[in-house]
């Protein structure tokens, strides 16, 4: 989920496909000559979704799972961006350059690309495929699907909420309207209630579909931000990529406390000045999904289907850097060993509240 600095792409010689990726915003690295990767290594490509790396958010927990692969696992290794607005007749240029420059598996970050690689998938059957986020009964079976239990790591931030607010009153701030940002929304409102029902729950989206801009608009982000405290809350989670940056901003800005998500935002060098604002964030292992699948694919035993990752799993988690929820710890274990045993099945869809 989103847009910030850019790495330089590095030009590639002696290969069309390689060229058309520099062509469509592709980051590519000739890793035979700068990253020790040797000949014959395997080749994964990643596409990212709006933002991409530099997020600091959803985009780099992908990218952290694609940097330890390289590190770790002497992968050789390309990117490629989406742009706000794009069609999607560009997310599949983008997927089948990666396949035309010899990339396998190929990891789209997002659901925003789950029709384009099934439409690439099918196309290319020898090419394996992940999609982080999304899974679809009609997709192929050269397509994996890495996928998270959102509302389990939510619910855990709505308890944190519940028991920080000093004014009873939070909010929540989803990116797009979609059904996985529900999953965070219904996840977190059921936290809240969990520890006292009658704190209200003020919940504003920044963007309805085919609009996705909601992921990559901090100034969206920290109008919606302002406009819940003006109604008193002082706890907000965002779940909006970049556009948290804002929302994070607003609530600095306000003396109230910010909720990160996708990656441990307090320890973002981006956002240091507002790490004293953030009380914790609902990490979303990406990178460890990332890492796990391009490991299976190295060992010759790529996982498939759909691969969950829950809270039992480390797959989500809330952050503790700045020690601001330590005081709570207890409460917290109590709710997340809940969940895990099975005591407390944690919703994904609000209206069912």
């Amino acid at each position: 989920m989103r847009r910030s600095t850019k790495l330089a792409a590095v030009v590639l010689s002696g290969s069309l496909g390689i060229a058309s990726l520099a062509a469509c915003g592709a980051k590519s690295n000739d890793t035979t000559a700068s990253s020790g990767a040797s000949d014959g290594a395997l080749k994964v490509g990643m596409a990212y979704d709006i933002g991409g790396r530099g997020d600091q958010s959803f985009n780099d927990s992908a990218a952290r799972g694609l940097d330890k692969a390289k590190s770790e696992l002497g992968v050789a290794v390309t990117e490629a961006d989406a742009k706000t607005g794009e069609a999607e007749a560009d997310k599949e240029t983008r997927l089948k350059n990666l396949v035309t420059a010899g990339y396998s598996p190929v990891i789209a970050v997002g659901f925003v690309y789950q029709a384009a690689v099934e439409k690439v998938a099918k196309e290319n059957p020898n090419t394996k495929f992940a999609i982080i986020d999304s899974a679809s009964d009609t997709q192929p079976s050269n397509v994996t699907s890495l996928t998270f239990s959102e509302q389990e790591g939510s619910y855990l931030a709505g308890v944190a909420a519940a028991l920080k607010t000093k004014t009873k009153h939070v909010g929540f701030i989803g990116g797009v309207q979609t059904e996985l940002i529900k999953k965070f929304e219904a996840g977190y409102r059921a936290g809240v209630k969990s520890v006292d029902p009658n704190i209200p729950v003020e919940v504003t989206y920044l963007t309805t579909p085919p609009d996705f801009s909601g992921f990559a608009a901090p100034d969206k982000g920290k109008e919606a931000a302002q406009g819940q405290l003006d109604k008193k809350a002082d706890v907000i989670y965002t779940a909006a990529g970049s556009s948290g940056n804002g929302a994070i901003e607003a609530a600095a800005g306000a003396g109230a406390l910010a909720i990160g998500v996708d990656s441990d935002q307090a320890a973002q060098p981006a956002l240091a000045k507002y790490k004293n604002s953030i009380m914790t964030s609902m990490v979303k292992n990406v990178d460890k999904a990332v890492f796990a699948y391009i490991e299976s694919a190295k060992k010759g035993q790529v996982f498939t289907g759909v691969k969950n990752f829950d809270l039992k799993t480390d797959g989500v988690s809330l952050a503790t850097t700045g020690g601001k929820i330590d005081d709570i710890k207890a409460k917290l274990d109590d709710a997340a060993n809940a969940i895990k045993n099975g005591a407390t099945t944690v919703p994904t869809d609000p209206t069912k509240l």
